[in-house]
């Protein structure tokens, strides 16, 4: 927060975001900067970026904290994994806290404690450690966890030690069945203020305010070069391990990732062999700006439980902007390049995915006998399963 002791005022703060146009389509890849769906996809970034980031200036008291949605379909910064539900609590590094809620019964949920958040600093930092819910839950998955730099005297309960860096709390929720798998349910309690919440101050709320033009700033050109970079080093159609360790990525997972490029008449088929144990994998796709790919309205990702096999134990999926009849299809959504990016946890290995580009008319060709195939009447009934079963998520 600022050490200002002058109140900001709603012109100065509409002043700060005038130049926020200028830096986000200087960062667009030039290729597009004429592009008029490429620049209001920009405008929607900052649509974004600013929505995300009120919600902090909002309920984002970090004597009273809350879990708030962090990424979404409606907050679509920094590439959100299409499985994944994430919520973040602000908090400080001398608090003592009590985190209270239901494991559900999705695939994993797990917490992590955060330093130095990105949407402040622009920069991206380690995550300082992971608690899985797993650990902490009973029989009937409610659990409940004092989080603190010292253990209080006397409690033996669960207990995880506060990081002295630590200024957010993350939960990822991560679905494999979205239709019949039941979301974690979460609360965070500071144990070390008076229960009720007292006024805001002036100054509370002008320092709020007065640090959202940076925020969304930040958040909102983070990563709209990274598939051009991906292009510049020649990861085109094929892929590359992704490090997402300085980056809050999920402890114990793998990434890979490359740019896409084809056109209507042309499709990529991705290969590889899945590890004997795998606890959870999936592949995405985003567009040029690192969104991800409408994964709610489009049939646009495919998780471990979700795709098909083949007898040879192979993951074959189907990458185009025209439904070749496959099962495991990921649809572009009308974006002919963009990325591919796919995740490994807890696996006894992290291949490396082959793809080949193929015409689209010869897909068959190029896949077993046996492939899972799906009409168009079943392509439909699967993406309106999909949106609804989503829709039911958690995402607050």
């Amino acid at each position: 927060m600022s050490a200002s002791t002058e109140l900001e005022t709603w012109g100065n703060f509409v002043d700060k975001l005038r130049p926020l146009e200028q830096r986000i389509l200087e960062r667009i890849p030039e290729r597009f900067r004429d592009d008029p769906q490429i620049r209001q996809q920009a405008y929607r970034l900052l649509l974004m970026a600013t929505a995300r980031t009120s919600i902090d200036a909002l309920v984002g008291d970090r004597r009273y904290p809350t879990f708030v949605p962090e990424i979404n379909i409606a907050i679509n910064l920094f590439q959100p994994n299409a499985d994944t539900i994430y919520k973040s609590a602000l908090i400080e590094p001398d608090g003592v806290y009590r985190i209270t809620g239901n494991r559900g019964t999705i695939l994993f949920a797990k917490l992590g404690q955060l330093g130095p958040d990105m949407l402040r600093t622009g920069q991206g930092s380690a995550p300082l450690s992971y608690l899985d819910l797993d650990d902490v839950a009973d029989k009937d998955g409610h659990f409940s966890v004092i989080i603190s730099p010292k253990k209080p005297d006397g409690y033996d309960g669960h207990w995880w030690e506060l990081n002295p860096k630590a200024i957010k709390l993350m939960l990822r929720q991560v679905g494999y069945d979205w239709a019949n798998e039941i979301d974690t349910s979460i609360a965070v309690e500071r144990l070390d203020t008076p229960a009720a919440k007292p006024r805001l101050s002036a100054q509370q709320m002008s320092d709020a305010l007065e640090e959202l033009p940076t925020m969304i700033g930040n958040a909102s050109t983070f990563f709209v070069d990274h598939v051009e970079a991906l292009r510049n080093e020649g990861y085109i159609n094929k892929l590359k391990v992704f490090d997402v360790s300085q980056m809050s990525g999920l402890v114990g997972q793998s990434y890979y990732e490359g740019a896409y490029d084809i056109s209507d008449d042309e499709a990529l088929i991705v290969s590889v062999k899945v590890p004997d144990v795998c606890k959870y994998w999936s592949l995405i796709l985003t567009n040029d700006l690192y969104e991800t790919i409408d994964w709610y309205n489009n049939h646009s990702s495919l998780n471990g439980a979700q795709a098909k096999l083949d007898d040879d134990g192979y993951f074959r999926a189907v990458i185009s902007a025209k439904d070749p009849g496959v099962h495991n299809w990921l649809d572009t959504a009308g974006f002919d390049s963009g990325a591919i990016q796919g995740r490994w946890l807890d696996c006894s290995g992290t291949p490396m995915p082959e793809i080949q580009k193929v015409a689209i008319g010869d897909v068959k060709k190029h896949l077993p006998a046996t492939t899972a195939m799906v009409s168009l009447e079943e392509r439909e009934d699967i993406i309106r399963a999909r949106r609804a079963a989503f829709q039911q998520r958690k995402l607050w």
